[in-house]
């Protein structure tokens, strides 16, 4: 939830920033006022006077394996600044970042915040008496705001704990209530409600607001965040929620500190250059279809935390095709409110379409026109990270093509676990194993090195993977012929583990009791890591043929990995 997700956030907001809804569509400084469709609460702004503006194996087996190397892991599967996993995180943490900044913006565009806009420049400019001094404090005003919500974001850490927020993206519980606090902020940016704090909390705030010096600036901060909760609040949930998915340990404070910067630079930069005032569009119906914009966008990514619940728990109700038939739906519906066919209750009437908005209604019914072959098994490769498992469609029209330089292992029916998991999670043209010790035992058998795919249903880089590099001919070809493939699903919840094969693990002293858990063990035991997905490579003795790697996007650089390791395991032979 999540390039097509960006996107639309990024173009939304060059339409907010350019819509002209008249001729007459500046602020007008020396008389402000507001539309009633977007009327804000008279707690929602500080009252200022006179403003102005100036400017499943054997476990026996298994536990030798996952004890080998316990206590002394080899130099090579040592995560490294530099290395392929270490490059995965920074990119996640990045990814989050630039999520938290766009979010920031559309919070910008809210109609609880916008207008609010000239009056708090106003505040500074005149309050202030001179230049510098007014900028010193919009400066402090905007660091408030960042201090703020990063301190959230950091509470958020605090309160689950580091590993806590990596199971997040794997427990089918917190999935589910992902999916419906999704659903309920996305019904208020519908217009079907307000999500709003206390109104005793937010007078207390508003009343400290009035005090001098840095501390009626950080209440005057704290002010715009609690009054502006039913605007920002369902954004700021979404950004908590992907954050803490996401499994990284500062995902939450990284998400809140794009948020609040993109949130509180506006602020800053229009208080060092009141002039540029001039040029915001005027408070209008445009407020109210930023949210409603927003709100689609919402129930589309809301989609995919049901989805997570649906693969792990085997449910089969939220099959590709009915998950592709909602997303076109919910655009389709987009597209309509876009060009003036829908309206909610809050929505002023639109008397013509602007420029932007045209553009925006075009994309918008494009990719609902892209997603139609998906129906009938089109691969999606744009959205396939967010969409189930092709294995999991119904009708597919493709099922039946596969690639001519590929081979299939006639003893695919006898594997373990084999129906349950590659019914649904087949890759076209390949023919994987579930099972770690029966992968090795074909790899002996074979002479040929192991690839070990630590993954996922929940996992989105895996899926993307899979789309863009293994569907690759050349990887597929390689990986077909010279290596034998095993999948490893470390957040199933339906496979468990006979009772005589239970066991705690000596690494996380964890009971592992099913499939999933076992071949979660063994990837934070044997290579310490716990982050999906992950290839390793192992010669036909179980033993690291090169250093692990994580996602890596770049078809070539994945060659090489795999060739590399490749080249390693003959020269053993």
């Amino acid at each position: 939830m999540k390039l097509f997700f960006k996107f639309l956030i990024l173009v939304t907001l060059f339409w907010c920033s350019h819509t002209v809804i008249a001729q007459d569509s500046l602020v007008n400084l020396t008389d402000i006022e507001f539309s009633d469709g977007d009327a804000v609460d008279s707690s929602a702004v500080v009252n200022f006077d006179d403003v102005e503006f100036t400017d499943g194996t054997n476990v026996d087996s298994t536990k030798d394996v996952l004890l080998k190397d316990s206590t002394q892991v080899d130099s090579v599967q040592t995560v490294l600044p530099g290395s392929d996993e270490a490059n995965t995180e920074d990119s996640s943490l990045w990814g989050i970042f630039i999520t938290g900044v766009l979010g920031g913006f559309a919070a910008f565009f809210m109609p609880c915040i916008f207008p609010m806009v000239p009056l708090t420049v106003s505040f500074f400019t005149k309050k202030a008496g001179f230049r510098s001094k007014a900028i010193s404090q919009a400066f402090m005003y905007g660091l408030f705001i960042i201090v703020i919500y990063v301190a959230l974001g950091m509470l958020i850490t605090i309160a689950f704990g580091p590993e806590a927020l990596n199971e997040l993206s794997t427990n089918g519980i917190f999935n589910f209530f992902f999916f419906l606090l999704l659903v309920v902020f996305a019904t208020s940016f519908l217009g079907a409600f307000e999500i709003t704090l206390p109104s005793s909390f937010v007078n207390k705030i508003d009343a400290n607001s009035d005090k001098g010096g840095l501390v009626g600036l950080f209440f005057m901060s704290a002010s715009l965040a609690v009054v502006s909760f039913s605007c920002t609040g369902p954004i700021i949930g979404t950004l908590l929620v992907e954050a803490a998915t996401r499994g990284e340990r500062l995902g939450p404070a990284i998400g809140m500190l794009g948020f609040s910067s993109a949130l509180a630079i506006p602020f800053v930069l229009f208080a060092m250059f009141p002039s540029m005032l001039k040029s915001l569009p005027k408070s209008g119906g445009w407020l109210n279809s930023v949210k409603v914009v927003l709100g689609f966008l919402e129930l589309a990514l809301a989609l995919k935390f049901l989805s997570n619940v649906d693969l792990a728990y085997n449910w089969n109700f939220l099959d590709r095709e009915v998950y592709l038939a909602l997303w076109i739906v919910i655009f389709g519906l987009l597209g309509l409110y876009l060009i003036g066919k829908i309206k909610f209750s809050h929505d002023s009437t639109l008397e013509y379409l602007s420029v932007p908005r045209t553009i925006i209604a075009i994309l918008v019914f494009t990719f609902v026109i892209y997603m139609i072959p998906g129906m009938w098994g089109a691969p999606l490769k744009a959205i396939s990270a967010f969409l189930p498992p092709v294995g999991t469609q119904d009708f597919d029209l493709t099922s039946g093509i596969t690639s001519s330089n590929t081979t299939a292992h006639v003893d695919a029916s006898s594997r373990k676990h084999y129906t349950y998991f590659h019914s649904k999670a087949t890759i076209k043209g390949m023919d994987p194993y579930y099972d770690y010790e029966e992968a090795l035992a074909a790899a002996k058998e074979q002479n040929k090195p192991l690839l070990v795919d630590f993954t996922g249903w929940n996992c989105v880089n895996c899926r993307k993977m899979e789309a863009e590099v293994w569907s690759s001919p050349k990887i597929k070809n390689l990986i077909n012929t010279e290596f034998i493939l095993v999948e490893l699903y470390v957040d199933d919840k339906v496979l468990t583990l006979p009772e005589s094969e239970h066991y705690i693990s000596p690494k996380t002293g964890k009971n592992v009791n099913t499939v999933s858990k076992r071949n979660a063990d063994l990837q934070i035991t044997r290579f310490e890591s716990n982050s999906q997905p992950l290839y390793a490579l192992l010669d036909s003795q179980g033993e690291l043929l090169v250093p692990t790697s994580g996602a890596v996007y770049d078809i070539d650089k994945y060659e090489a990995f795999l060739q590399s390791a490749l080249e390693k395991f003959k020269s053993k032979e």
